[in-house]
């Protein structure tokens, strides 16, 4: 399995990012919405199994990830 964390807040996802378990477990800092879910496509896109929210992002913006994530993967949120 694979998964995703993304934090939002003063962040970019090419500079704050951390793995663990080989890229089985990922940290990615992201700057707003609109980044999250342009990574989210990407993790998507790279057969992610999983991604999880900080609480940032809410129910709204919960939504908003796993619409950009195409609805095909598991999105929860804090």
């Amino acid at each position: 399995m694979n998964y995703a964390f993304l934090i939002m807040g003063d962040y970019s996802p090419l500079r704050d990012r951390a793995s663990m378990a080989g890229e089985s477990v990922r940290m990615i800092g992201v700057s707003g919405l609109e980044e999250a879910c342009r990574v989210a496509g990407e993790l998507a896109a790279e057969e992610i199994d999983c991604i999880e929210l900080c609480g940032a992002f809410g129910e709204k913006g919960a939504r908003k990830v796993i619409e950009a994530a195409g609805g095909k993967i598991p999105v929860g949120y804090v």
